[in-house]
């Protein structure tokens, strides 16, 4: 199968495969409760498998994905869920070690911390001669903080073109259902794209059953499928490689104060 992963390359096929096709995609997610059926690292295994799918659809290279330096006391399972205390139980952790203040640093320091983070990594990767940059956000939160380092980015008149997503937001008008946290839709992509860690059977059969940490979204959860996954995954890359494709062939498009993103 094409080797699209940047790390495992050797220079010369970096470079074949550079001028081929300039865009780099560079995966963000998290570790965080995905319930007792996905792998903790759903979020960054979905964005990194999706990155690959797109750059082998449409060119490219991905990049390691970044699994850390996103803000750990807001907009995360552990420890803003309803049910969180059943989420550490299910961790065999005491929710006290999720409290607030644990990261020893305030939530806004921990945006400011993320934002100069993503930002090195476009800096970093237009230095090896890339010309659209794609930051694949596994985690959903993170798409706001990934839309605002592309926007302060593009701000320095750089080499490259910058644009952010998630997936789900690309394909709503044929999904309705996209976008959940471990449920139907997350849990079908990751059945499609790497379903090794994903057991079906953790998963209550009455499907009207309480779930621990998962958003409940129809159709339900026990009716998750590689082939759903499939389908999915099919019209994410088409449209993130058409949207792609655009940037490299109209670059004066989202060059510029208020360019779009």
């Amino acid at each position: 199968m094409d080797e699209v992963r940047y790390e495992r390359l050797r220079p010369k096929q970096v470079v074949a495969r550079r001028e081929a096709c300039p865009v780099a995609y560079v995966p963000i997610g998290t570790i965080e409760w995905h319930g007792f059926h996905n792998p903790v690292g759903l979020d960054t295994l979905k964005a990194h498998a999706l990155a690959v799918r797109c750059a082998r659809a449409g060119g490219g290279l991905v990049f390691p994905p970044l699994w850390y330096g996103e803000c750990r006391e807001l907009a995360l399972m552990e420890a803003n869920a309803a049910d969180r205390e059943r989420i550490a139980a299910g961790m065999g952790l005491p929710p006290e070690n999720f409290a607030p203040g644990y990261m020893h640093r305030s939530p806004q320091e921990q945006y400011d911390n993320y934002q100069k983070l993503l930002l090195h990594a476009l800096f970093e990767v237009e230095s090896l001669g890339f010309q659209v940059i794609v930051l694949v956000a596994g985690h959903y939160p993170l798409i706001d903080h990934a839309r605002a380092a592309v926007c302060i980015y593009q701000q320095g008149k750089p080499r490259a073109i910058a644009w952010a997503f998630t997936g789900y937001e690309l394909v709503k008008d044929e999904f309705p259902e996209a976008g959940d946290h471990a449920g139907h839709w997350e849990t079908s992509l990751l059945l499609a794209l790497d379903g090794e860690g994903v057991d079906l059977s953790e998963l209550p059969t009455d499907s009207a059953a309480p779930l621990v940490g998962v958003g409940r979204t129809q159709p339900p959860v026990q009716e998750a499928s590689a082939a759903y996954g499939e389908r999915a995954v099919r019209a994410v890359v088409a449209r993130v490689t058409a949207a792609v494709r655009d940037r490299l062939d109209n670059p004066a498009r989202y060059r510029g104060h208020g360019a779009r993103l």
